[in-house]
């Protein structure tokens, strides 16, 4: 259990906002594999929410089997990030998330995401004028990056002010706004945040760890090493989306149990481009899940002319007997667990040829 403000999550394993890949679908996918505590939307631009942008709109798209779930705003502006954010609560939202982290320069050139680390006076006052706007019905939370330039790591004086104006949960990114995605997440960076963050709050306040959470073992990692209160999950989750129920079961029991076979994965993929045929028109389901088989390959063994089926798919109702073939051809393969978590995290200790 794990609880922000006046919400309870049913645990502390959280999906992150990943852009362009957490749309509904996808969501309602992980979610239906177990033990996603909190789901976010994809980042969100106030102008798009108050525009109803159709995109927007898509992004923002949720219903009633997709919660809880926060909505993550972008901007600094007061006013509009103000009033993105009580459209959103009136639309859904469990809680209202500000990003702080996103180094793309689509938004840090608006001064937003990353950026915000640069401008602190300005930041804790968008945070504020959030808290005094929504803050009264949901919890008002923000993610960011332990400093925006390298070696910087300003992020623990942030947290502390952010608790003081009633920020009510803080992710942190273990890496600096410059490092974008290359390196390492730096879990001493990360505890030092986590310090600040359960000193300014009374240990009331939680802090979420965010960054190479490739395995259910690096959460156990994480979390040994930080004491932070949860993790946030972000790519690992879009080739295995399974991988909140299995994460779970290690932090509760000490092992995975049960890990999914072929043929469970496989109905998880199912399940996925079904929600996207129920939601969306057949050429845009089609374009997805030919961008998604690629992360998914990684968890189901060989599987080659599977992917490349996939990829060349131009008829949606010839996807079911894709799978249902491939099945066949696994025959008794098809109920053993093919890629098991221990392979993953042997694999990606490997070297990366040159």
């Amino acid at each position: 259990m794990l609880r922000i403000g006046n919400t309870i999550l049913k645990n502390n394993l959280l999906l992150a906002p990943v852009a362009g890949h957490c749309d509904l679908p996808f969501r309602l996918a992980a979610r239906s594999c177990g033990s996603v505590g909190l789901a976010f939307t994809d980042l969100l631009c106030p102008h798009g929410i108050l525009k109803q942008n159709s995109q927007t709109q898509w992004l923002m798209a949720t219903n009633p089997d997709d919660h809880p779930l926060g909505m993550q705003l972008y901007g600094q502006d007061l006013d509009l990030m103000a009033d993105a954010a009580r459209w959103a609560v009136d639309h859904g939202a469990t809680l209202i998330d500000i990003n702080m982290g996103c180094p793309v320069d689509k938004v840090t050139k608006t001064f937003a995401g990353a950026m915000m680390l640069c401008t602190p006076d300005h930041t804790l006052q968008v945070a504020e004028r959030l808290v005094n706007t929504v803050g009264h019905q949901v919890p008002v939370t923000a993610k960011t990056r332990l400093g925006y330039h390298a070696g910087e790591c300003t992020a623990p004086d942030l947290a502390r002010r952010l608790i003081h104006v009633g920020i009510q949960c803080l992710t942190i990114h273990g890496r600096t706004a410059a490092q974008r995605f290359k390196g390492h997440a730096d879990l001493t960076g990360i505890a030092r945040v986590v310090d600040a963050v359960h000193a300014a709050g009374n240990n009331q306040i939680p802090c979420i760890g965010n960054g190479d959470i490739r395995t259910p073992f690096d959460a156990q990692q994480m979390i040994a090493a930080t004491n932070c209160d949860g993790v946030m999950i972000a790519r690992a989750a879009l080739a295995a989306p399974w991988i909140f129920r299995d994460t779970q079961s290690l932090l509760t029991t000490g092992s995975i149990q049960n890990e999914l076979t072929l043929r469970q994965r496989l109905d998880v993929i199912r399940r996925h481009f079904h929600h996207m045929l129920d939601l969306r028109d057949p050429r845009r389901a089609l374009a997805r899940i030919r961008q998604c088989i690629s992360g998914y390959g990684k968890h189901l063994g060989a599987c080659k002319t599977l992917k490349q089926a996939i990829r060349t798919l131009e008829d949606p109702t010839q996807f079911d007997p894709i799978l249902d073939a491939f099945l066949d051809f696994k025959a008794q393969a098809a109920d053993h667990v093919p890629v098991t978590w221990a392979d993953r995290r042997r694999a990606l200790a490997q070297p990366v040829a040159a």
